[in-house]
């Protein structure tokens, strides 16, 4: 059973927090890979391609990429644009408005700055469904793609396929784009992903001396590297960090750290309505 009430307690009484967020906690927003809207809106591609989920469908061998973008509007539509608030990400924004926080995530549906958390200090690790890149890459700009993506979706024929004067292109070197998704070595890393990099590096630096709290939200392991382990390392090495893990899956916590860490392993729902 988590406990609440010392949960509620460190909270109320951290002035610095980083958030650290995974795929288990849009998944607690309501934004599925799976179930039944995912099989609604996806049906007709279910039916020609025989596509089971958002995620493995993300590495379908399209024989053309009218056919992948039409896919594609439809994925990021689903998954960003039209979803941009979600109740549950509000909540979490409610909970650490008044601290000095700063949020990284592996997510890329943009749910943290589409609900009031200030976008100078979210950094979106592993890119973004809003924005497109060089597929080579040639350059290292990236570029919103809301426009282009409504245009796609509302051009879709009945084959699933797109016109071709809609596949994105390069406007550098004229190649074919891609999504601003870390994949593969041609992730495309620009200035601003370098800054907030930077900004959450210094984040943790300036507070190395001081009382931080850690609260990770359903990050397990597909890439444990990037959150989980560090937020576990920074609380073993510093005496004056504590870490919070919220995930009803993968909840366990390290020996050597278990008096400064809470495993919060009940519905993250359920856990952010009791603490506001």
């Amino acid at each position: 059973m988590t406990d609440i009430i010392k949960i509620k307690d460190w909270i109320n009484n951290a002035e610095n927090v980083i958030i650290g967020a995974g795929a288990g906690l849009s998944d607690a927003a309501g934004i599925h890979y799976t179930g039944e809207k995912f099989e609604h809106d996806f049906k007709d591609w279910i039916k020609k391609y025989g596509i089971e989920d958002l995620y493995t469908s993300s590495f379908y061998p399209f024989k053309t990429e009218e056919e992948k973008w039409a896919y594609w509007a439809k994925h990021i539509y689903f998954s960003y644009y039209e979803r941009k608030h979600t109740e549950l990400y509000r909540k979490l924004y409610d909970l650490v408005k008044n601290k000095n926080y700063f949020v990284i995530t592996t997510n890329t549906d943009g749910q943290f700055i589409n609900n009031g958390f200030d976008q100078e200090k979210v950094f979106e690790v592993q890119g973004s469904y809003s924005k497109l890149q060089c597929s080579i890459p040639c350059h290292n700009k990236l570029y919103y793609n809301e426009e282009h993506i409504k245009e796609m979706l509302d051009n879709i024929d009945n084959d699933l396929k797109i016109p071709s004067a809609l596949v994105p292109k390069c406007p550098v070197c004229g190649k074919n784009m891609s999504v601003n998704l870390r994949c593969d070595n041609t992730f495309v890393e620009d200035d601003n992903w370098n800054l907030m990099q930077n900004r959450y590096d210094n984040f943790i630096k300036n507070k190395s001396d001081k009382n931080l709290l850690l609260l990770e939200f359903g990050i397990g392991f597909n890439t444990p590297g990037i959150i989980r382990f560090p937020f576990e390392q920074m609380t073993y090495i510093h005496d004056n960090f504590k870490l919070i893990r919220f995930n009803d899956k993968y909840s366990d916590i390290p020996k050597g750290i278990q008096d400064r860490a809470i495993s919060a392993n009940d519905d993250i729902r359920e856990i952010i309505d009791l603490l506001l």
